[in-house]
């Protein structure tokens, strides 16, 4: 499994933990259990693989982070989302808006120029055009309202 399927995996668990009203460690540990993935594997190509302990820890990890941090990430969406509520948007859009933003903010591994374009890519295959130019829109926002340098400072090398 490459970190690519691993990732939709955890945007998909993401979607599921804020749909369901369980807690993201609970909906993790249900879908990793024997019994369940086992029936998903000849179900969708996404799980024709199980994920490795190393691969395991980072879906863990992504779906985890999202629920801690759900505010922060739902405080950069609504604010780079321009006029959009966080109620309003596709939940699986926002599910793969609060993956990436958790990628950019808190995963060291993964640069956030890779968040953005598979957070895209992998939109394109959940939604409308429409949304993944709004998915596509957001992040970009956000790197350059987050991540913007400030104007170099004009630096005074005279004693007059």
């Amino acid at each position: 499994m490459n970190r690519k399927t691993a990732r939709e995996i955890a945007v998909q668990l993401c979607f599921a933990a804020s749909s369901g009203g369980r807690s993201a460690a609970e909906v993790v540990d249900d879908f990793f259990s024997s019994e369940h993935y086992d029936t998903l594997l000849t179900e969708d190509e996404l799980f024709s693989q199980v994920p490795d302990d190393r691969q395991l820890e980072y879906i863990r990890t992504l779906v985890m982070l999202v629920e801690e941090k759900k505010e922060e990430l739902d405080g950069y969406v609504e604010k780079y989302a321009k006029g959009w509520k966080v109620e309003r948007i596709s939940k699986t859009a926002l599910a793969i808006l609060r993956c990436a933003l958790c990628e950019i903010l808190y995963v060291d591994d993964v640069p956030a120029s890779a968040a953005i374009n598979e957070a895209v890519e992998l939109d394109k295959g959940y939604d409308e055009p429409d949304t993944v130019a709004f998915v596509n829109g957001v992040l970009g926002g956000f790197m350059k309202g987050e991540f913007a340098k400030p104007p170099a400072e004009a630096v005074c090398t005279s004693d007059k």
